[in-house]
């Protein structure tokens, strides 16, 4: 809205154009709902960097930092040239932290989802990194001809009876085809 947190406190007297007032109950309609911040403002930080998500992606959540922080301890050099793949891209958060922290890295990501694969391509352009990212629509390996030195992923992982018992802002609002890995939850591997 391009009014911040400060001016509102400094300047309560201001009154602040409709406009604004009407998007700000919109998305508080949307917010009754069930439905996740991250999507009605459509940004999620993750790594302490911005990423774009939209119902097509899933919400990059603290405990995939996990992966970052996995990956970067095996790497004593970190300005080693490396090629990453990440399988099951989504915003591509997983690579595009990975390239943030190694400056002569190159990535891919891959997802089926050719939504999912545009978001990842608008935070690589965001974050700067465009130049060292590629984004392809696929599913998982079957067009990768080339080699990689990390390969990382975080695929669907929910069985089929664990998915009726996800809370109803991850059910109803995150897409189904990154959650669901099948009656066992192992289909993805």
């Amino acid at each position: 809205a391009g009014i911040t947190q400060t001016r509102i406190f400094a300047y309560p007297e201001d009154k602040i154009d409709t406009k604004i007032i009407l998007r700000l109950e919109k998305m508080i309609a949307r917010r009754k709902t069930g439905e996740p911040i991250a999507y009605i403002v459509s940004t999620r930080e993750f790594w302490s960097l911005n990423f774009q998500v939209s119902r097509d992606t899933l919400i990059p959540r603290p405990d995939s930092e996990t992966i970052i922080e996995a990956v970067l301890g095996t790497i004593p050099d970190k300005t080693i040239p490396l090629s990453i793949l990440d399988l099951g891209t989504g915003s591509g958060c997983l690579l595009l932290a990975l390239l943030s922290e190694l400056p002569n890295a190159i990535g891919k990501g891959i997802d089926i989802d050719r939504s999912a694969h545009m978001i990842a391509k608008r935070n690589s352009v965001n974050l700067g990194l465009n130049k060292r990212a590629g984004f392809q629509q696929g599913n998982w390996m079957d067009e990768v001809k080339e080699s990689f030195d990390i390969i990382i992923s975080n695929p669907p992982y929910i069985s089929d009876a664990d998915m009726k018992n996800l809370d109803d802002s991850i059910l109803f609002f995150e897409p189904h085809l990154a959650l669901s890995g099948g009656p066992d939850g192992l289909e993805a591997y």
